[in-house]
């Protein structure tokens, strides 16, 4: 069953932005996202694994993957198309889950920004618009749990 949106609810507050600051030069940090090898050791939040990672990194290209829970429940498919590329500065493409026909469902807007900060980069990733205050709260907690994983990898690049 497909979400519908609040019209009460304004868009803002169905945006999501994440800031982060990873000690890492900023291309391995765009490589991070834009390479299946390192994008498959720490995309999904904690519990799960990341599997089928393709990449077509340019504009007009797509990706996807599968997030598969460590505790055997079903796996979640995403993908979306890249909107633009510019390395290593930004990301920007499109997100959906699949649905339970294997449709993609809602779909949002990423946008990836990578900056030099010191001998590290400022991540700062801006996902929109959400059908909930709700949808966009539950990706806050699997990104932000995806991100302290990326972290850990890129500590051991």
């Amino acid at each position: 069953m497909a979400a519908t949106i609040d019209a009460g609810i304004e868009p803002a507050e169905r945006v999501l932005v994440i800031t982060r600051i990873l000690d890492a030069p900023r291309q391995l940090v765009f490589s991070a996202w834009t390479d299946p090898a390192h994008l498959a050791h720490w995309l999904g939040p904690r519990g799960f694994a990341a599997s089928n990672v393709r990449l077509d990194v340019r504009p007009g290209g797509g990706w996807r993957a599968c997030l598969r829970p460590e505790d055997g429940g079903r796996a979640l498919w995403m993908g979306g198309t890249y909107r633009e590329v510019v390395a290593p500065e930004r990301l920007v493409f499109t997100f959906a889950w699949d649905d339970e026909e294997g449709e993609p469902g809602h779909e949002t807007l990423m946008r990836l920004d990578f900056a030099d900060a010191g001998r590290g980069t400022r991540m700062t990733m801006r996902q929109a618009v959400f059908q909930t205050v709700e949808d966009r709260d539950g990706h806050s907690l699997g990104w932000t749990s995806s991100f302290e994983r990326l972290d850990e990898h890129l500590r051991n690049c």
